[in-house]
């Protein structure tokens, strides 16, 4: 559940560089989205191999 939490956290924090990003054309802004796409899709890859071993595990 703690990785839940961050995977959240990590999302309301790439907001402001997505909204400079597309409604500003903020380039710098976009270099900072991509890194917190990848943070969040390692993030979601760890929460998925969690899941699955708990569930396998009952």
């Amino acid at each position: 559940m703690d990785k839940f939490t961050k995977l959240k956290e990590l999302v309301s924090s790439a907001e402001a560089d997505v909204q400079k990003f597309y409604d500003g054309g903020n380039g710098a802004a976009g270099t900072r989205v991509r890194k917190a796409m990848q943070d969040l899709k390692t993030l979601a890859q760890e929460i998925r191999t969690e899941v699955t071993e708990k569930k396998n595990s009952k």
